[in-house]
This record gives structure tokens, C-alpha cells and sequence, in this order.
């Protein structure tokens, strides 16, 4: 229902009333987290702020000249754009439904080219920083939708605002602002190598159906979860990440990931015993000694700058009440062993763990599997091939595009064979088998499967367990780096980039094709 004013009130005033309404709703809105606990009452009443936000937008465009007469300005109306569309991308973050980020681009754009800040901007400061929010939130927006013209386009446009606000209004600072550019541009050059051939997330073109996955046997997975919560973090230097942590449903798993640095474990050599129990591992101080307490630390992450002790560090024994309900857990560093021990020592549901390597093995084309953007086990669990590409020593300016496809799909095709594995196996560990029917984590656990298999067979880290993840508990031995099936998906896929002399494989593996041509030979003779 469209609101109109009565016959009594002027069309500017009932127009200004809306306003003051819809910026009061609007206040509240914003004040929420994203991650508000009850999910419902937050959804209604974003409902009845976006209804008074259609009302006002509607209003506006059929009294535009009504109300420009008494005093209406373009920035004005592209305030209420900006606000429409902070209220979808608001909703796409806590939904993560696609439709809500279309739509907030659709009213980001239609400022853009309407140009609602540019008349006055270099006279009001305040039109100004609407200007750079407006164009920072548009640049977020063209990011998550993988348009990258347009977020180089933004970029630009950024750059030369702040330089030219810098120049208007001398007596402020906007060394936040560079700060924004600098990790925009960070974030791109990391994201550059491969421009996200395959995302992360569920993508409708690239893979199936969620409900056309097999299911895992009842007699073997008492109950199916399904991914409804993540805390990432993360903690290396230029790199990116994001939290949010909700209540559970009955049916619900969360998902921690965890990459930073580790710090080691050390021992006093006069301490009888540092590592006696599990529990001490779990818990530094019972280990500490007398003297300044750094003689004994537990193995831990370090979230940042070193030497503020346990101050930025997250140690195993931080993660055991999370294990009061299903958790999927994902350590990467170089000190990923010490959460072994949350393991055993769980509150009522044992979680389900992939554990990086202990050693990061160098990699020539881009200088270390612990670099500036991420480390290898995280791009392999986020783009496998092309962290497969990346072992290699190919990068993304040099790969041949047919050739990547076809990897690509014969990775595909192996994932899908070692998903109808693990689901038919009766040897499957129930702590994986619930979690089997959630799209998100079983593509994480098939991409785990291939950066195992993959590091296992490459030569330099060949039999060297200190360059192999970990999964807790083991999964079936049907999937192990050593069996067939598992070396010939290798073996495909290193011949097709012509780098099977990379790898050790069994004596007698040949390539699938090979071995039918030499089956019809013989049925021929």
C-alpha cells in the first residue's frame, strides 16, 4: 500500500515526516550485528524498514518536482539509494542469499550514473565522505559478485577522490581512506592469480544440486548436519578473512578456521614433566615453571603481534567448549599437531579436525607455501587446482585455458567418484558421515582428500609426514594417497600439465586410457 499524505498536509511535509520515520528505523537497523541472535525477529523487522524505505522512494519519484520545489537536492535522493541499498547488502551478509546482492547493485550502480553526490562535493565535506562510503560499499559489492571491471573502474574513481579531498580539505585526515585503497588493492593482487576460476562458495553453473548428493547409509550416520554457523579468523600479514557465530539448530555444525602463525612448544628442562597428561598440554599454565613463565608454553596460534603472550594466542584448550555441539574444525599453521589434543578431551560431540602440515614446503613461483596471501593448504581447500598449478611452479599469466578446463573437470569428476566412496563406505567414521550431506563441508573435505594426495605423491615431499595434513579422526583407508584410485586421479591430472615426472607413483599405475587401449589390443588379436 503506497503512502499518501492527507488533504490537509503539504506534500514537502508529509515527504519530510516519512523521512524522519524511515531514518529512525533505519538508525536501529544498523545498530544490529550481523550476527543477531534471533534471526526471525531481525528479519521482521528489517521487512518494516525496507517497506518505509519503498514508501519514501516511491513518494519521492512521484512528487520529484513537488519536492525539489521546496527545497529537495539530488544528494538527498541518492541518500535514499545509498540506504535501500545498504539495507540489501546488510541482508545478503547475515542471509548470504544472492538476490539481496544483485539488488543492492542495482541501486549502487543507479548512483553511480545518476551521479546523486557530485553537485557540491567539493564544497561540503560531509557530501564528500557520502561520496567515499557510497563508492567503497559499491566496491565491496562489485567484489562479491566477481565484477571486475567495475571494481577497477571504482577503484580509480576512489584513488582520485581521496587525492582530491586531500587537496579541498587540507585540515582533514584521510589517511583511513589510503588505508582502505591499500588493502583493496592487497586483496586484488592476491585474488589476481587465477581471478577466481572456481569459487569457494556454492555456485548453481559449477556444481550439483544439494539434493541430488548421495546420502550416507542411516545404519551409518545417525543424523545429517547441516553447516549453519563460521568463525573464520585469520592472522597473516596482507592477508584477508571474516567471523560470525551463531545459536545452533538441533541439526546445525559450525565451522571454525583457523590460520595464523604458530608458536612452538617449549620446555624447561628442570620441569619433570611438561607434557605428562593431555590435559596439560590443553592448559600452559599447569606446565609453567617458577621463573618468568615463558619457560613453558602450549603449542598455539598467534592472532597478532608477537609478545603479547597468551594476550593474541589461541590455544587447544580454547576450542573445547565449542565441542558441546557438532564442530568442524580447520587449523592452519605450522603448529596445527598441538590441537590434536582437543581430541579426547571433548565436551559431548568429537569434532571433526584437518589438521595443516608441521613444515610448509618452498615453492618456487611463489616464493613460499606460507606467503603473504595465505599458505597452500588454505588455497588448496579454496581453489585445489589451482593450488595444484601452483606446486607445479605454473601461474595463473602462463596456464593455458583449455588445458586448465580440462583438469578442471576431470577434478570434478574425481571428487564426485570419492564423494560415492566415502558414502557407500561402512568403515566411515559416523563424526564424518554426518557431516557428508552438507554441500560446503564435503567439498572442503574432497578438497582435503586431494591436497593430501597430492603432497603425498609429490617427489620432494614423497614419504616426508611432516609435509602431509592431518585429518582427525582417520578416514577409510579406500581413500588413502597410497591406493590406486586415488594415484591415478593424480597421475590424470599431472599429464594433462605434462608434469608426471613430479610425482612418485606405484610401479605398474598407467593412465585409464592406456590401459584400455592395451585391453582392446588383446580382445583384437
Amino acid at each position: 500500500m503506497q503512502a499518501q499524505p492527507t488533504p490537509n498536509i503539504p506534500v514537502s511535509e508529509f515527504y519530510w515526516s516519512l523521512l524522519h520515520k524511515a531514518d529512525k528505523k533505519f538508525s536501529k537497523i544498523r545498530e544490529l550485528p550481523y550476527y543477531h541472535r534471533n534471526r526471525h525477529e531481525y528479519d521482521a523487522y528489517f521487512y518494516k524498514v525496507f517497506k518505509v524505505y519503498t514508501q519514501l522512494w516511491k513518494f519521492q519519484q512521484e512528487n520529484r518536482q513537488k519536492l525539489v520545489e521546496a527545497g529537495l537536492r539530488r544528494s538527498e535522493i541518492g541518500e535514499i539509494a545509498s540506504r535501500i541499498a545498504q539495507l540489501y547488502l546488510g541482508q545478503y551478509m547475515r542471509t548470504s542469499e544472492a538476490s539481496y546482492l544483485s539488488e543492492a547493485y542495482i541501486f549502487y550502480e543507479a548512483i553511480l550514473s545518476r551521479e546523486y553526490f557530485k553537485e557540491g562535493m567539493f564544497q561540503d565535506l560531509g557530501l564528500a565522505s557520502k561520496q567515499l562510503r557510497f563508492i567503497s560499499r559499491f566496491l565491496m559489492v562489485c567484489l562479491l559478485l566477481n565484477r571486475r571491471e567495475m571494481v577497477q573502474q571504482l577503484l580509480n574513481q576512489l584513488r582520485v577522490l581521496v587525492d582530491e579531498c586531500k587537496r579541498t580539505f587540507q585540515e582533514t585526515d584521510f589517511k583511513e581512506w589510503k588505508l582502505v585503497i591499500q588493502e583493496i588493492v592487497r586483496f586484488l593482487k592476491a585474488d589476481t592469480a587465477f581471478m577466481n576460476i572456481r569459487p569457494l562458495r556454492y555456485s548453481l553453473v559449477l556444481d550439483c544440486h544439494p539434493d541430488s548428493l548421495p546420502h550416507v547409509s542411516t545404519s551409518v550416520a545417525k543424523r545429517s548436519l547441516r553447516l549453519r554457523d563460521a568463525i573464520l579468523s585469520s592472522y597473516h600479514h596482507n592477508e584477508v578473512l571474516a567471523t560470525i557465530c551463531e545459536e545452533l539448530p538441533p541439526d546445525g555444525v559450525i565451522l571454525i578456521y583457523l590460520s595464523a602463525s604458530g608458536a612452538g612448544m617449549y620446555s624447561d628442562v628442570n620441569s619433570p614433566s611438561t607434557l605428562a597428561y593431555p590435559s596439560d598440554r590443553l592448559n600452559p599454565s599447569r606446565g609453567q615453571s617458577k621463573g618468568d613463565g615463558s619457560s613453558f608454553q602450549a603449542g598455539c596460534l598467534q592472532f597478532g603481534t608477537h609478545g603479547n603472550g597468551g594476550m593474541n594466542s589461541i590455544y587447544p584448550s580454547d576450542l573445547v567448549p565449542f565441542t558441546r555441539r557438532p564442530l568442524f574444525l580447520v587449523i592452519d599453521c605450522d603448529n596445527s599437531e598441538a590441537f590434536e589434543a582437543v581430541n579426547g578431551v571433548q565436551k559431548g560431540e568429537t569434532p571433526a579436525m584437518l589438521l595443516s602440515s608441521s613444515s610448509s614446503y618452498h615453492i618456487a613461483a611463489i616464493g613460499s607455501s606460507r606467503h603473504s596471501s595465505g599458505s597452500l593448504f588454505t588455497i588448496f581447500l579454496t581453489a585445489p587446482l589451482q593450488a595444484f598449478c601452483l606446486l607445479l611452479g605454473i601461474s595463473g599469466s602462463d596456464i593455458d585455458m583449455d588445458t586448465y578446463n580440462k583438469a578442471e573437470k576431470l577434478l570434478s569428476s574425481s571428487f564426485s567418484d570419492w564423494g560415492s566412496t566415502l558414502v557407500t563406505s561402512d568403515t566411515i567414521d559416523p563424526v564424518w558421515a554426518q557431516i557428508l550431506s552438507d554441500p560446503f563441508l564435503r567439498r572442503l573435505l574432497l578438497r582435503f582428500l586431494f591436497c593430501r594426495a597430492a603432497l603425498s605423491l609429490y617427489a620432494p615431499t614423497f614419504n616426508k609426514k611432516e609435509f602431509i595434513p592431518k585429518c582427525i579422526p582417520c578416514l577409510p583407508a579406500s581413500v588413502l594417497p597410497t591406493t590406486a584410485a586415488c594415484q591415478t586421479v593424480i597421475l590424470q591430472i599431472a599429464n594433462v600439465f605434462g608434469a608426471t615426472g613430479k610425482f612418485i607413483f606405484s610401479e605398474g599405475l598407467e593412465l585409464p586410457e592406456n590401459r584400455q587401449g592395451d585391453s582392446e589390443s588383446m580382445s583384437c588379436s
